[in-house]
């Protein structure tokens, strides 16, 4: 899915930008993902793997793309050596969590 397409227009990242961005959070998925749930279908949770400074990287990254696309609410939580990211939505932009769900390369799978 290299196509941005699925990026909404109230996102206010420059364009240029986006890519970047996405690859970031390829990243982090790759690197930190255990496990994905869907929590309803406006809520995606995510199991990452904690380790040293990744607290702080995935709330840095949630802080930064709420700052751009102010339709996601993110709450980080941090237990043992395991973060928790949940995302939310409002209806209008549940194709964007699906979109963001597949990109995790779990989509609905888990």
């Amino acid at each position: 899915m290299s196509d941005l397409a699925w990026v909404p227009p109230s996102c206010t990242l420059p364009t240029e930008e986006r890519p970047l961005r996405v690859a970031e959070w390829d990243e982090l998925f790759a690197e930190r993902l255990t496990s994905l749930s869907r929590r309803g279908p406006l809520r995606l949770h995510l199991d990452l793997v904690g380790g040293p400074g990744i607290e702080e990287r995935v709330r840095d990254l949630a802080e930064r793309e709420g700052g751009c696309c102010s339709f996601f609410a993110f709450t980080v939580t941090s237990e043992d050596n395991r973060i928790g990211l949940d995302i939310a939505v409002a209806q209008e932009h549940v194709a964007v969590l699906q979109a963001l769900a597949v990109r995790t390369g779990a989509g609905e799978q888990r």
